[in-house]
């Protein structure tokens, strides 16, 4: 379980710069995974402040987006994965912009809404910001094929 936020503001979203597992970096989503019994609403707080140094209300719950993936594991076992990750919009309440230092993104800046497709970004970005422009009732994209 995970939980991200969209943060738009006069244009421009609030993304968080990671080490991508190949090398370089990509874009993410402020947030992260949930500390065992944390709420998802707490874990955005307190993940948006680590990696950007701002403060942040939750004001909605976009939605959810579900994955699964199986991937070779040790012992000739195959690892069957899935990740729920919820997705909130939030507001700035307070804080200032800096980067995070010594965890698991290097940077927070702001970007273009219309410069997002440019940049090397996971693929969670692009569904944030589905939801965040289509507000499915159901708090879904579908995907191909579903």
């Amino acid at each position: 379980m995970a939980a991200y936020v969209i943060c738009v503001r006069d244009g421009q979203v609030l993304l968080a710069r990671s080490p991508a597992p190949r090398g370089g970096f990509e874009w993410v989503l402020p947030g992260g995974g949930m500390e065992h019994g944390e709420d998802p609403y707490d874990t955005v707080v307190r993940e948006v402040e680590e990696e950007t140094g701002y403060l942040v209300e939750p004001t909605g719950l976009l939605g959810v987006d579900s994955s699964r993936h199986r991937f070779p594991g040790r012992f000739g076992r195959t690892v069957d994965h899935h990740g729920v990750r919820l997705v909130y919009e939030v507001r700035i309440t307070g804080g200032d912009l800096r980067h995070e230092a010594d965890g698991s993104t290097d940077m927070a800046a702001w970007h273009a809404l219309a410069d997002v497709t440019g940049l090397t970004r996971v693929s969670m970005v692009d569904k944030g910001l589905s939801l965040w422009r289509e507000r499915p009732a159901a708090g879904r994209i579908p995907a191909a094929g579903r």
